[in-house]
């Protein structure tokens, strides 16, 4: 899909009501943590955000994913949007998005243009409540991945995000331990569920509804 087109979309979609649980409830592990819907969120959550970047590529809008280290861990070797915990010297959530951003991947804040963002969604394992963003860059970015906090890029197609057949279901391996059924997109072999997967759930719902 033309690079130009895309953003318009996008544009015109982030003005319309955002779904919230409606549309990241439809991706969520099973069963469902209705602790992570609740209203009001639990005092004092960890504060985070994540940043949904959509660049042009050589004949397709692209979007990229960073798989993290494996680790011992409630994240680690999980496929992410580039992302992290707010700091002080932020401001607010968005700058810590375009901040995460350019340390994991090396995208310059400068060059990143934010178009809104998506519904909070609160991630019990970890305590976080996580803001999702979405912006754009005029041209294919260098990457540069943060060794520590990056093991790959992936760099999906917006066509194959559309795509239904990308949507599966099955069993999930935690911690090498723990085991859960939950649906996930598949892109280029990595299983994208949980938090990630519930946020283009909500992305999915306005995409296909605008």
């Amino acid at each position: 899909m033309d690079f130009k087109e895309v953003i318009r979309k996008l544009e015109g979609m982030l003005k319309q009501p955002l779904p919230g649980r409606q549309g990241q409830i439809s991706m969520a592990p099973i069963p469902v943590d209705e602790s992570r819907f609740l209203e009001p969120k639990p005092l004092n959550p960890r504060k985070g955000a994540v940043l949904m970047l959509f660049y042009p590529g050589e004949d397709n809008t692209m979007v990229p994913f960073i798989k993290r280290p494996s680790y011992d861990g409630v994240h680690g070797g999980q496929v992410a949007f580039p992302g992290g915990k707010w700091e002080e010297v932020d401001g607010d959530l968005a700058q810590t998005a375009l901040r995460e951003t350019e340390e994991e991947i090396g995208v310059k804040q400068s060059s990143i243009n934010l178009l809104g963002s998506l519904s909070d969604l609160y991630i019990p394992p970890s305590n976080f409540l996580v803001s999702p963003y979405i912006g754009f860059v005029e041209e294919k970015p260098i990457f540069i991945p943060d060794p520590f906090e990056v093991d790959r890029i992936i760099s999906c197609p917006i066509e194959l995000l559309t795509n239904l057949d990308i949507r599966k279901k099955g069993e999930i391996t935690v911690r090498s331990e723990i085991k859960l059924q939950a649906p996930y997109f598949e892109i280029e072999k990595e299983m994208v569920w949980g938090a990630t997967a519930m946020m283009l759930g909500e992305f999915m719902h306005l995409w296909e509804n605008y």
